[in-house]
């Protein structure tokens, strides 16, 4: 039976503060009232934009003017500064930041460089998240999460060596495995709105599945007898449903066919069945399941492969964490104390997670790198000698001046703020639409209730976040926590929402995910959280009213870069796909984002600034 709001707590005083503290710094200047922390001699919260909880990322006041502007909005005279610069960077996330450092590297130390944020934190999607409630620090992140290290290119790895980051050390102080293999095995938690019972399978072996691993939990999942079969016989019948084509044209077959139709129309497997998995790949890839081919999802480790006559024992990728406990977040910080040490004279990679950050250093006149914040640019512009950019802050248009401009935001912005980007440049530039992604860290008093049940997370196929796990065992940056529990913890929801319906094509369908991630307050993500947390650890003795000391909703409407797709997409030629037309340099201003290199990873963040400083003209 569905709860009210009353029996949710969601009439306790923790939702006003943190809603409150979510949204007042629209107001210029505004300061929240609060006590001082007690770590490390931080300030209080409206100074040190990590504590703040409630509404986070895409917060209300940080989007609205980028809005205006994409509807046709027309700015006003600016006032020019008296600030000249050698470099402006728009958009202090982790590819601004390195093009920040690549610049110093070629140009010299003592270039000027101003960085403009529309946030009111530096990192981008690489936000941190503290909690100070009820104990110890907590640390959680805010979206990017753990580095691809086996990926990187020379020049990211040689950036991450630079910042004094032991790769193998990350490796190495970490238990955390995003609650896999606890002491009850995974567990998927199916809702009683989408399921008709609330149920705990625990031992769920079906994401990840290897030959010889259990079947059973099948025989628990809420479905009907002949779903439960159809799925069993998904994961055990040889056979071949597509007898006349030979491998490659097998593979050429699925990469044309979304992977539930394939599923439905081709192996008679009950649209029951898919409904498990289709937010399956939502913390992953960022979307719907019918939004990947069959060949996708099977090369990502969806069943199937033996319904068409391959081998089913896939050898699972062993995924290697390599991450701080704020995620990438220590990642962003140690480049702006590598920017401006005056922020924080002692942090280093070893200690990073646990240094006090001074904000109010971050924007001095006699610093040669200052890092502006709560700036939105409204228009950049080629001049003789350089480039002119305007912003907003404090609702007053401003205008300054430098040699070059690296743009750090992402591509479909792009246009509105540099409109005399050729026709060509612009389109390409629009083709690549973000993809949404929500993060929500919620610090409960202990992980009692999760140790009862044996789990350390869950899938919730049937709700908005699609992922919920433990968020601790993760040692390193000086940060420790134990795994006592009677102390507070964090739990980390993940995933984006699902798209309507009758979204079609992937970009309606992201368009639709974004469109709802916007229209939802902050007591929509709050209620469903709660909604979760009483039916999945109710009856291991969670109160939901008593046992939730805060909650932190990183929204991230224009997430993910968008990565070409089977599906969608067409086979580009070198040099014209749409990512490689967009990032091409115009004048005094350069392109650098991970949409530059079509890939949502930090180590293309960092490959892009590197290519973005060195188009720069001398």
């Amino acid at each position: 039976m569905k709860k009210t709001d009353s029996q949710l707590g969601m009439h306790r005083p923790i939702t006003r503060r943190d809603f409150v503290q979510g949204v007042s710094m629209l107001a210029a200047g505004a300061s929240l009232g609060g006590s001082t922390l007690a770590f490390a001699g931080q300030a209080t919260d409206s100074d040190y934009p990590p504590t703040l909880t409630g509404m986070r990322g895409s917060a209300p006041g940080s989007f609205e003017l980028a809005h205006a502007l994409r509807d046709g909005a027309r700015m006003g005279a600016a006032k020019t500064l008296e600030e000249r610069y050698d470099l402006i960077v728009v958009g202090a996330g982790i590819s601004g930041l390195a093009a920040a450092l690549y610049y110093r590297q070629r140009f010299g130390d003592k270039a000027r460089i101003l960085v403009l944020d529309n946030n009111d934190d530096f990192g981008g999607h690489a936000r941190r998240n503290e909690f100070h409630q009820g104990g110890p620090m907590r640390l959680a992140l805010g979206g990017t999460q753990n580095m691809e290290h086996w990926s990187y290119s020379e020049v990211a790895r040689g950036m991450i060596e630079s910042l004094g980051i032991d790769m193998q050390a990350l490796l190495r102080e970490r238990t955390f495995a995003y609650g896999d293999h606890p002491q009850n095995g995974d567990a998927a938690w199916f809702d009683e709105a989408t399921f008709g019972e609330n149920k705990l399978v625990t031992n769920y072996t079906l994401e990840g599945w290897a030959l010889g691993d259990s079947l059973d939990c099948i025989d628990e999942l809420p479905l009907g007898d002949e779903a439960r079969a159809d799925l069993r016989r998904l994961y055990t019948e040889r056979t071949n449903v597509l007898p006349d084509l030979d491998d490659e044209a097998r593979y050429a077959f699925l990469q044309s066919i979304s992977y539930p139709e394939f599923l439905q129309k081709h192996c008679g497997i009950s649209p029951e069945v898919t409904r498990i998995f289709d937010t399956t790949m939502h913390s992953s890839w960022g979307v719907e399941l019918r939004a990947l081919s069959a060949a996708e999802a099977m090369d990502t480790g969806a069943p199937g492969r033996n319904m068409v006559g391959w081998d089913f024992n896939r050898e699972a990728f062993q995924y290697p964490v390599a991450m701080f406990p704020d995620g990438n977040a220590s990642i962003a910080r140690l480049m702006v104390q590598r920017l401006i040490p005056e922020v924080s004279p002692q942090a280093t990679a070893e200690n990073v997670a646990m240094a006090r950050f001074d904000y109010a250093k971050l924007d001095r006149a006699e610093t040669p790198v200052r890092l502006r914040l709560n700036a939105m640019v409204t228009n950049v512009q080629n001049q003789d000698d350089g480039v002119a950019v305007t912003y907003v802050k404090r609702g007053e248009a401003l205008r300054v001046q430098a040699r070059h401009c690296v743009m750090a935001t992402y591509h479909s912005m792009i246009p509105y703020l540099v409109p005399a980007l050729s026709e060509a440049q612009q389109e390409a530039l629009k083709y690549q639409v973000k993809i949404p992604m929500l993060m929500t860290n919620v610090l409960i008093r202990s992980s009692k209730p999760l140790e009862k049940l044996g789990i350390e997370g869950a899938r919730c196929p049937g709700r908005m976040h699609g992922d919920m796990y433990v968020w601790r065992g993760i040692d390193t940056g000086g940060y420790t926590q134990g795994a006592a529990e009677d102390e507070p913890v964090v739990l980390g929801f993940s995933g984006t929402l699902s798209p309507p319906d009758d979204a079609y094509d992937l970009k309606a369908q992201l368009r639709g995910s974004r469109q709802r991630m916007l229209e939802l307050e902050f007591a929509d993500y709050e209620r469903e959280v709660r909604t979760v947390l009483d039916g999945l650890l109710g009856p291991a003795g969670f109160d939901v009213t008593e046992d939730i000391l805060a909650i932190t909703v990183n929204r991230w409407p224009h997430g993910y870069a968008y990565e070409y797709m089977d599906l969608w997409d067409d086979d580009f030629a070198p040099g014209q796909a749409p990512h490689e037309i967009a990032r091409q340099p115009f004048g005094n201003i350069t392109i650098a984002n991970t949409d530059a290199g079509a890939e949502a990873y930090t180590h293309t963040a960092i490959d892009q600034a590197y290519r973005a400083v060195g188009e720069l003209p001398a």
